[in-house]
């Protein structure tokens, strides 16, 4: 993983240059920097990624983006390779470390689980996100699947989000992270081929949050099981 800390020292100080650029332009440039981080990150480490689907993603349009997730990688793979600027919601206690702590925060809505006023204040700061014309990125499951099963059970969150700021919701699958960074091996990693597939976006409305989780989590798991193209 000592190529991960090299080239993150690199793109740093770019990366930093958001935080001088107000309103959503910044968190464009910010995706923007960190987009081409990954992309050679990944190239030298032999996880290629492909991604599909960023047509689903309409000019004018932003959407709740929802993850399954079974790796630690899933976390920088996903948000660079969404068309425009966004935020995902994130452990508070990463934002605390040195250095990638002030990169951490530029990218995340913060949350703290164990305290009810932090899961409030999130709420709010991913409705902000989405006023500002911005996608906002959510892992349902919470936590990595450390399970046999494809999915594990979503929490509401994301779903309650959608229906409150009425908007839609884009499905993604990540292939590949598994395989590459076991959950027993959390810094270890193995050259594989990564695949992001976005779906077509699905509608809120005229749905409750416990239906719109069920229609969403079926999607998935049928897409999942298919397996990478």
């Amino acid at each position: 993983m000592l190529s991960f800390a090299v080239t993150f020292l690199i793109i740093f100080l770019p990366s930093m240059v958001s935080y001088l650029i107000p309103g959503p332009k910044g968190q464009d440039y910010f995706i923007a920097v960190s987009r081409i981080w990954m992309w050679t990150w990944l190239r030298m480490v032999g996880c290629p990624a492909t991604i599909k689907g960023k047509e689903n993603f309409k000019k004018g349009h932003t959407y709740v983006v929802v993850y399954n997730h079974n790796a630690l990688l899933d976390v920088p793979l996903s948000a660079p390779f969404i068309p425009g600027g966004n935020k995902t919601i994130a452990k508070a206690s990463f934002a605390k470390v040195p250095i990638f702590g002030w990169f951490y925060k530029r990218g995340s809505v913060l949350i703290d689980r164990g305290d009810n006023k932090s899961r409030l204040t999130s709420f709010e700061d991913m409705r902000e996100v989405l006023r500002n014309n911005m996608h906002m990125c959510i892992y349902p499951e919470g936590t990595r699947n450390r399970t046999s099963e494809p999915l594990k059970p979503f929490y509401d969150g994301a779903f309650k989000l959608a229906i409150d700021t009425k908007k839609e919701v884009i499905p993604c699958i990540i292939f590949g992270t598994k395989k590459a960074m076991p959950v027993h091996k959390p810094f270890y990693l193995r050259p594989t081929k990564l695949q992001m597939h976005f779906l077509p976006a699905v509608p809120s409305e005229g749905l409750k949050a416990p239906a719109l989780k069920e229609k969403i989590f079926s999607i998935m798991q049928e897409y999942y099981l298919k397996g990478a193209t």
